[in-house]
């Protein structure tokens, strides 16, 4: 028979009598992850200034390119201008790219931004040379017992960054403090894990997007000290589809990442091993294996993952990550990239003088990211965001 007795049912929706039950655990769904960060690591230094610096160096150019469109007789001119002719050396063998043709240099001017060379040199077939056209330097030949050439050097530069203060803060009441709480002992101390994830997060996309401000970077009264992250530094290898000779897909396809991985290690004694994209662009990664891949009938799981590309310019780590811009691809040298703390001030918790009936206190941290050697890193722009 039905039961008629006493149950929890009995008082209704609201069940005053019943203790409650709540998990002792706090359920947080808001992205807080750091991919870049957490792959980069913590630096082996810190800055030791508001304004940090490194120095960059490179060799001497071992390539320049034509800039002559007064042909005679492209097959046979052996005087035609370069964009830079102190790259240029009596005796140096250069080739045009392209071209079997090697030609010596004879003479050259570098107030008149001009070469001359022994065309066909060695017995190689004279070919049409053409303004922009790219000229390698394969080496020079110095003569027997001749002086030393003329010294040529570069000069080492600096280059730098500015730190930018990361702050939150927070204010408890004495009552918030002393109740009992549900799923934690101490309020003060959830506060501050909340805050710093958020401050974590935040630090990654400043790492990556953020740029100094246009006048006074270095910060004053009203204006904001910020550093200049990883997409606003790159210049040099930026590929977009459709311009400079890019392929044209605006969907991210296999030989545009491999395009681009060429142009950067060409220009560049990098290693790439970072690829750092959005959710879009890592499907787009993902398929690069769809019609490679193969079942039998014993399998139970669909696979459609790529974790690391392995190219010849490099083996690269794919990562997931928020911050990087939907259309965007980034190709990077995680070797010479570093995150660094002010000396001293790494994330910490300051506490702050109450004038009531609360505990006060306040999360600061003050970072910086150095790019080292912008041309060692390479980013693909101007991307499908949707299928």
């Amino acid at each position: 028979m039905a039961f008629t007795g006493k149950a929890t049912y009995s008082a209704g929706t609201t069940l005053p009598e019943i203790a409650e039950d709540v998990a002792d655990v706090v359920s947080i769904v808001s992205p807080y992850e750091t991919p870049l960060l957490d792959h980069l690591g913590d630096p082996a230094r810190s800055a030791q200034s508001t304004y940090h610096e490194w120095l960059e160096d490179e060799l001497l150019p071992n390539k320049d390119a034509i800039d002559d469109d007064t042909w005679t007789d492209p097959a046979a001119d052996t005087t035609f201008g370069v964009d830079n002719a102190g790259r240029f050396n009596v005796g140096d063998q250069i080739k045009a790219d392209g071209s079997g043709e090697l030609m010596l240099v004879t003479d050259v001017d570098t107030s008149g931004g001009t070469v001359t060379v022994t065309r066909g040199y060695g017995g190689t077939t004279p070919e049409n040379l053409a303004d922009n056209q790219v000229l390698y330097i394969l080496g020079n030949a110095a003569l027997e017992g001749d002086d030393a050439p003329t010294v040529q050097f570069t000069n080492r530069t600096r280059v730098g960054n500015y730190t930018q203060i990361f702050t939150a803060s927070l204010r408890v009441s004495g009552s918030d403090l002393a109740v009992r709480k549900l799923s934690l002992s101490d309020e003060l101390d959830y506060q501050k894990q909340e805050r710093l994830r958020e401050l974590l997060r935040d630090l990654e996309s400043t790492v990556i997007n953020g740029t100094s401000a246009g006048t006074n970077p270095e910060g004053s009264a009203s204006v904001r000290r910020t550093m200049k992250g990883i997409i606003p530094t790159l210049s040099s290898n930026i590929f977009e589809p459709n311009v400079d000779g890019f392929p044209s897909d605006t969907a991210l396809t296999e030989a545009q990442l491999n395009l681009a991985l060429r142009l950067a290690w060409e220009g560049a004694s990098s290693k790439i091993d970072t690829i750092v994209v959005n959710g879009f662009q890592k499907r787009q990664i993902n398929s690069f294996v769809t019609s490679s891949r193969s079942y039998d009938s014993q399998d139970i799981a669909f696979r459609n993952l790529v974790s690391v590309y392995e190219s010849d310019f490099g083996v690269c780590r794919v990562l997931l990550c928020r911050s990087v811009p939907a259309d965007t691809v980034l190709l990077l040298d995680s070797s010479r990239i570093d995150v660094l703390p002010l000396a001293g001030r790494s994330f910490h918790y300051k506490p702050l003088a109450s004038a009531g009936d609360y505990e006060a206190g306040e999360l600061i941290g003050e970072y910086t990211v150095e790019v080292r050697n912008e041309n060692a890193h390479a980013m693909i722009i101007g991307l499908d965001t949707s299928a």
